[in-house]
């Protein structure tokens, strides 16, 4: 799950990018910036190392069409209730798209559409994985992820920490609608005066929907491109085999077919950027490495929290575990998945990895 801490993998040199907004203030709470005609750039405010979430409020009709929306706070719904009477005028808000389930981009979905009884947008798995992971919230930790943790290497402390904060993913987001509106990849569908397509993409995400409008030459990519991080890409206990950053890879490369290269990119964290494609080229490159490294360092066998400095660039400490457990997890099943690697679980319900 994405919770603000996706800058802890190690990243080669980046390639220049333009910010055509860096001399401008950008939008504190309730404020906004104008990045095209009818397209405003609004931050809420979320804490941690990433500190904000960018949002945007695109112009549809006599109201506006909101993307992401922010963590259910007290802070959040205050600084949209200011941006309402302000800086977007007071008028109502026609619908409510969210490129991901992810606490800081759904967590105020409900709240808005219930407020002017407007839809929500999403694609269908991001909808209901929400819906299946919200359910958790205040169960106990399940038998299967305390398997899937000890299987890591976890020590008891850590394996109750997990116990502990289990079933907190709803805690940020406001009670979800019961209905929504699907949408699909390739689907093409007005906003205001403007076409914008679906651009699917998967890993961090199950289902990630990024919004691109050709003729404001913007794309909406959440985050599936970050300019100045590497989105979090990780194995969960629901499926503890699963190939999520080739996934993700893939997804990289299928967007740099699609989409032109002189877009605006519009992201979910850091600022707006030119440069999309040299971006997907040095996210690409950049696990590439990873998957050498830790391909070499499995010439002797490893448990995947053995593997964290092939990986990440500082100490992994306890708030960071599940996180750095996730991320090894995804790297080392995908050099299973090319062949690279194989896992061994041993008789005490540790498993091993080792480079083939």
């Amino acid at each position: 799950m994405h919770d603000g801490v996706e800058d802890i993998a190690v990243e080669i040199r980046r390639p220049k990018l333009d910010y055509p907004f860096e001399t401008v203030p950008t939008p504190g709470a309730g404020d906004a910036v104008e990045v095209a005609p009818g397209v405003l750039w609004l931050r809420q405010h979320l804490g941690g190392s990433l500190a904000f979430i960018n949002v945007w409020a695109l112009r549809d009709g006599e109201g506006w069409a909101i993307v992401d929306t922010g963590l259910q706070t007290k802070d959040t719904a205050q600084a949209w209730r200011t941006a309402f009477k302000g800086v977007l005028g007071d008028l109502p808000i026609t619908r409510v798209i969210v490129t991901h389930l992810h606490p800081d981009h759904i967590g105020l979905a409900g709240w808005l559409t219930r407020k002017f009884q407007c839809r929500l947008w999403m694609t269908r798995l991001e909808y209901f994985q929400c819906r299946m992971l919200v359910a958790d919230t205040g169960r106990e930790a399940p038998e299967d992820g305390l398997r899937f943790y000890k299987a890591a290497g976890w020590d008891e402390d850590a394996i109750e920490n997990y116990r502990t904060r289990f079933g907190g993913f709803g805690k940020a987001i406001y009670q979800l609608p019961d209905s929504y509106r699907r949408m699909e990849d390739g689907e093409v569908f007005r906003i205001g005066d403007n076409d914008w397509r679906v651009v699917t993409g998967n890993g961090h995400s199950p289902e990630h929907a990024c919004l691109w409008c050709e003729a404001l030459n913007l794309f909406i990519s959440g985050d599936q491109v970050l300019p100045r991080i590497s989105s979090n890409v990780s194995v969960f206990p629901t499926e503890p085999e699963g190939d999520p950053l080739t996934d993700w890879l893939t997804s990289l490369a299928r967007i740099k077919t699609i989409v032109p290269d002189s877009v605006l990119v519009l992201p979910a964290h850091n600022d707006p950027f030119h440069g999309m494609h040299a971006r997907l080229d040095h996210l690409i490159a950049g696990h590439e490495r990873q998957l050498g490294r830790l391909e070499k360092s499995l010439a002797e066998p490893k448990r995947s929290i053995d593997v964290f400095g092939s990986l990440f660039a500082r100490p992994i400490g306890p708030d960071l575990m599940g996180m750095a457990t996730g991320e090894s997890l995804a790297h080392l099943n995908c050099l299973i998945g090319r062949g690279q690697a194989v896992a061994e679980p041993g008789e005490d319900g540790v498993t091993w990895y080792r480079a083939v």
